[in-house]
């Protein structure tokens, strides 16, 4: 499957993190809270208006916002 960013990717889906287009202190925040390449996220939830989305990846849970998740570049994957 190809590319997308990670607010196309449905509930109880998940993803492989390729990259990410941020810079300066937002992507140092991200880095921090284990959004790196090569993680796998599974989307758990997502508000009735459609933000923020809450994430699982390396064991907890983290809410981010549609505007960050549009910038992060995945490849969905089937985990079973």
């Amino acid at each position: 499957m190809s590319e997308t960013t990670l607010n196309n990717i449905k509930r109880n889906h998940c993803a492989i993190v390729i990259r990410t287009n941020l810079t300066g202190i937002l992507k140092r925040r991200l880095i921090d809270m284990g959004i790196t390449p090569g993680v796998v996220i599974k989307i758990k939830r997502i508000a009735p208006l459609g933000d923020p989305i809450e994430i699982r990846l390396r064991g907890y849970e983290l809410s981010i916002r549609r505007s960050e998740a549009k910038k992060i570049i995945v490849k969905p994957v089937e985990v079973k």
